[in-house]
């Protein structure tokens, strides 16, 4: 009861007429920027912190908040509309949401998107009101071991057991874990497949990587069949959610949010995992499991949910702690503390006044973001009635830009033109572009974990299952594996007359006939 008196003072404070006002204005700020190809929710803070120095520090937190969940949602648009995912966590949205968007159900795919976002923020939210302290204290002992267990197990849910060809699904993931050992080894400092160029000795950008494959790639391949086959212009299709729509997002919001949330609320934790493990779970779970890859709505709905529930997590370790677990929580940590405030055990009874002014902020940016957004749905869905060479010729603009500003590199301009020809590549072969995006992402992570659990057991592997959650994993990931194995060995094969039986009647003459 003193955590929910406690947030209606916060609220109290945050909602007077001027500081709504700047909630709004952060709302708007967040979201066109993050709708810029390439530049996620980490970038649009960055971009934009400046805007609120000159403010007081209770109307800087407020537009700080409205920055940070509008920033998220620009990069789902442009992950819905483009193809081009703005950061890692958002690759699981363009998926099946730029799918969704091509079948003229892009409005769809935004409003589940921003309702999502809301239901997760929201709750990941009211969690981080009443279990900070409680859940840091638990996240503190989750071991590297379990993470890497965990990081393993969506590795094979994705190649062994989502992908329709295993073949094709391991040399996609082989492809990514390559691509992210490039750099210089952190424990030597060797230098690994960087082929003498100091600047390949830092790591990949997630960002240049999953923009080229993506938003190049797709656009490459559009070039190459546009003579042949001319493409006409998306439809946008009806503007609002039909109950078909609502029935099939609700489940997969709570779903992933219940998935997300104690990813970030871990320390080391993150966006990525989560939201991979929600899409698998929805593709496992869902009644239409057929139209995953063809524009599922469950696919948004649940990694959107996952990354927002993830993001609100990252407040745990952030206030209760003060270890910033993602790019964006770092450019909060650096925000709090230029106004004088550490993050730690003492947070909340040294500063409890913009604590829980913070934590309400968090509350009203998650409810203006939905409520600007959710009409402006139908209207970024048109964007989609550019002609598509105009269309991809702009996104190839956007692309370069956000691929140069990640780094200001002029180098990062080649390295996206690599990449957009692998992506074009994985297309003419059929190569799954799922498994590569996570051994880019989780194959560093996995390497670091993997070498610290060795470090903590002094070289001996037993020190990689010496945690209860660790051995769970591991237990799972041996019956992802074996059971359809197991299944597929065991079932009774079709006698010769069942299989006659079962087979299709032969056409009849007159149907030959209409065929020819």
């Amino acid at each position: 009861m003193e955590s929910l008196s406690l947030l209606a003072d916060g609220l109290a404070t945050a909602v007077t007429p001027e500081n709504l006002m700047w909630a709004a204005i952060g709302v708007l700020l967040g979201t066109f920027v993050g709708v810029l190809p390439g530049i996620g929710p980490a970038m649009a803070v960055a971009l934009l912190l400046p805007v609120t120095f000159g403010l007081e520090p209770t109307q800087a937190f407020i537009m700080f908040a409205g920055i940070y969940y509008g920033g998220m949602y620009g990069g789902s648009t442009t992950s819905i509309l483009l193809n081009t995912p703005g950061e890692s966590a958002s690759v699981m949205t363009a998926l099946e949401g730029n799918k969704m968007a091509k079948k003229g159900r892009a409005a769809q795919a935004l409003a589940t998107a921003a309702i999502g976002s809301f239901i997760a923020g929201t709750i990941g939210t009211m969690l981080v009101v009443f279990f900070a302290p409680a859940l840091a204290g638990v996240a503190v002992k989750i071991g590297a071991p379990s993470y890497l267990a965990i990081m393993l197990m969506a590795m094979v849910l994705v190649t062994s057991v989502l992908g329709s060809s295993r073949l094709r699904g391991f040399i996609a993931l082989f492809i990514g874990l390559t691509i992210g050992l490039v750099g210089l080894d952190m424990n030597t400092g060797q230098p690994r497949l960087s082929f003498d160029q100091p600047l390949l000795a830092d790591r990949l950008d997630i960002v240049v990587v999953a923009v080229g494959i993506f938003a190049l790639g797709e656009a490459l391949w559009v070039a190459a069949h546009l003579r042949r086959r001319p493409l006409s212009v998306i439809p946008v299709g009806r503007p609002w959610m039909g109950r078909d729509d609502w029935g099939r997002s609700w489940k997969p919001w709570l779903r992933g949010t219940a998935l997300g949330f104690p990813f970030g609320a871990v320390p080391a934790g993150g966006a990525e995992t989560p939201t991979f493990l929600s899409y698998v779970l929805e593709k496992r779970l869902a009644k239409k499991g057929h139209e995953f890859g063809s524009g599922a709505i469950e696919g948004v709905a649940g990694p959107e949910a996952a990354n927002n529930a993830s993001a609100a997590g990252t407040f745990v370790p952030l206030l209760a702690l003060g270890l910033p677990v993602t790019a964006t929580a770092t450019i909060m940590l650096a925000a709090l503390q230029g106004y004088g405030i550490q993050p730690g055990p003492q947070l909340m009874t040294e500063h409890p006044d913009l604590v829980w002014t913070l934590l309400a902020s968090l509350l009203i940016g998650n409810t203006l973001l939905l409520v600007l957004n959710l009409p402006l749905a139908p209207l970024w869905a048109k964007l989609l009635r550019i002609p598509r060479p105009y269309l991809y010729a702009g996104i190839l603009f956007f692309a370069s830009l956000g691929a140069y500003t990640a780094n200001q590199q002029p180098f990062d301009l080649f390295l996206l033109l690599v990449f957009g020809l692998l992506g074009l590549a994985m297309r003419r072969f059929g190569l799954p572009v799922l498994p590569l995006i996570l051994g880019v992402i989780l194959g560093p992570l996995m390497e670091t974990k993997m070498r610290e659990a060795l470090a903590i057991s002094g070289g001996d592997p037993a020190g990689l299952v010496d945690e209860p959650l660790a051995v769970v994993v591991y237990a799972v990931i041996v019956l992802l594996v074996v059971v359809p194995l197991v299944l597929a060995r065991v079932r009774p094969r079709l006698t010769p007359t069942e299989a006659a039986a079962d087979a299709p009647a032969p056409a009849d003459q007159s149907d030959k006939e209409s065929v020819r």
